[in-house]
C-alpha cells in the first residue's frame, strides 16, 4: 500500500511524524511507499538523524506552505494550495497514495479532504468516526464535528459507514448501531432524532442494513453496553468527543492526587501500576491513532493534534487497514442496496 503523511501536521511536527514513520517502517509489513510531505531540508536533515533517510520506501514531497491550527479551514485550502496538507491529499487524489493522514487543522483536513476527493457515491455528507473505549472495546461514534448542521438522511450514511468500519478493522459481524437520543423509547429526543430513527427503522424492517439497528441509545450506552455504533450530527458528537475527552484528563488527574495524597496511597498504587497502565494506555488517544473522515473517495486519517509518534503509527495503521478491507467499496455497495430501495419507495 503506498501512504501519505503530512509530515509537518501536528503541535510537535515534523518530529512527531518522522518517530511515526520510522515504527511505521519497521512495523507495517505491506508497506510499499510512505511519503513524507513537507519541508524538503527539514524532512530530510530530520529523516538522516532519525536513520530512515536511506529507506527505499521513504519519499520526501517537498510542500514550502505549512497550514497552522489557527488558520481557518476552508481559507487553508483556497490560499495555501502548496501546504503539506493540501499536496497530501492531492497524492491521494492523483491516486499515487491510498490514504492520507495528518494530525494538522482538523477543519482544513476535512476541507481539504471532502474538496479535493469528493463524495462516495451515494453519500451524501462526510463524518469523523471517533472510536471511544468501552468495557467491549471501541465503541464508533460519527458524526463528530465534520458536519454540525446535519439532516436526518445523512445519518443513515454515517450508521453504514461506522458498521462497516466496525466489521472490518473491529471484528464486528453484525455491528449493533444506535441513534444517539436521551431515551431509548422511540417517542424521546428532538424532532431531528427522531426523525432520524424512523428512517433507519424503516429501513431495518425491509432488510436493508448491513448492520442490526438497535433503535436510540443513551450517552451511557456508549460506554457499558453491546452498543458498536452510535450516530448523531457533528455538533452534537463534537461536544460529546471533546467533553469525554476532559473527563478522562480529570479523572487521571484526581487519580494521581489521591495516589500522591498519603503514604499507604502511594504503597497501594505501586501495586496497582500494571492496572493503571493498561487503563491510561486504553483510554489515550494514542493508542486508536486517528479518525477516519469517512465517506470521502480514498482514506483521510485526522489525527490529534498533541499526537506522538506511536499515535501516528497507529493512524498510519488504521489507514492501511481501511485500505486492506477496501472499507470504502464495502460503503458503496451497502449504500447501493439501500438508495435503491428509498427511490422503490
Amino acid at each position: 500500500m503506498r501512504l501519505a503523511l503530512d509530515a509537518m501536521g501536528g503541535d510537535e511536527a515534523p518530529q512527531i511524524n518522522i518517530d511515526g514513520a520510522k515504527l511505521a517502517l519497521r512495523e507495517i509489513p505491506d508497506l510499499k511507499k510512505l511519503c513524507l510531505v513537507g519541508d524538503e531540508a527539514t524532512l530530510k536533515a530530520a529523516c538522516d538523524a532519525a536513520g530512515i533517510g536511506g529507506n527505499r520506501k521513504l519519499e520526501i514531497v517537498h510542500a514550502p506552505e505549512v497550514v497552522t491550527m489557527e488558520d481557518s479551514g476552508l481559507m487553508a485550502v483556497r490560499q495555501k494550495k502548496h501546504s503539506s496538507m493540501s499536496i497530501a491529499v492531492d497524492l491521494v487524489k492523483d491516486r499515487e497514495c491510498e490514504a492520507v493522514v495528518s494530525a494538522g487543522n482538523t477543519g482544513a483536513a476535512v476541507a481539504a479532504s471532502t474538496i479535493k476527493l469528493r463524495l462516495l457515491e451515494g453519500i451524501e455528507r462526510a463524518g469523523i468516526v471517533s472510536p471511544l473505549p468501552s468495557r467491549k472495546g471501541y465503541t464508533l461514534v460519527s458524526d463528530t464535528g465534520a458536519n454540525p448542521d446535519a439532516k436526518p438522511s445523512h445519518l443513515i450514511g454515517y450508521a453504514v459507514m461506522c458498521a462497516m468500519l466496525a466489521r472490518y478493522l473491529y471484528s464486528r459481524s453484525n455491528p449493533n448501531v444506535g441513534v444517539m437520543s436521551n431515551g431509548t423509547e422511540d417517542c424521546k429526543g428532538s424532532e431531528f432524532s427522531k426523525e432520524t430513527y424512523h428512517l433507519l427503522h424503516d429501513l431495518s424492517g425491509a432488510g436493508v442494513l448491513p448492520f442490526h439497528f438497535i433503535g436510540n441509545c443513551e450517552g451511557h450506552d456508549l460506554f457499558e453496553s453491546d452498543l458498536d455504533v452510535a450516530v448523531t450530527d457533528g455538533f452534537t458528537g463534537n461536544i460529546l468527543l471533546k467533553s469525554v475527552e476532559a473527563t478522562a484528563k480529570v479523572l487521571i488527574h484526581m487519580i494521581k492526587d489521591g495516589v500522591k495524597s498519603s503514604p499507604v496511597a502511594t504503597l497501594g498504587a505501586l501495586g496497582m501500576r500494571s492496572v493503571f497502565r493498561t487503563i491510561r494506555n486504553k483510554m489515550s488517544a494514542d493508542a486508536v491513532g486517528g479518525s477516519p473522515l469517512m465517506g470521502v473517495r480514498g482514506v483521510s486519517i485526522i489525527a490529534h493534534g498533541s499526537a506522538n509518534g506511536t499515535a501516528i503509527l497507529n493512524a498510519l495503521r488504521m489507514a492501511g487497514n481501511m485500505c486492506r478491507f477496501s472499507v470504502n467499496d464495502r460503503i458503496t455497495e451497502a449504500m447501493g442496496t439501500i438508495n435503491a430501495y428509498r427511490k422503490q419507495g
